[in-house]
């Protein structure tokens, strides 16, 4: 299995959900993703995306990083 870090940092919707979405088209099974963004708006978007798609979202975490929010998505493909 590969874990691939996807670092989405500055990106504005709908960026961060198009850009995962196009990853995951190119994994195979079992594989993972971790995304990190600070678009508030992806905290909506991405888990919306993974329901849809069929992958799976594994953990969603916040945090801070220079004062800015970081969103951290967990997600395996199905």
């Amino acid at each position: 299995m590969t874990e691939k870090t996807m670092d989405l940092r500055g990106l504005k919707c709908p960026l961060p959900t198009l850009l995962v979405k196009k990853a995951l088209t190119t994994l195979a099974p079992g594989d993972l993703i971790v995304a990190e963004c600070t678009d508030p708006m992806a905290a909506i978007d991405i888990p919306h995306a993974v329901r849809e798609s069929g992958d799976f979202l594994e953990s969603k975490d916040r945090g801070q990083e220079h004062g800015t929010d970081l969103l951290t998505f967990r997600i395996r493909k199905k």
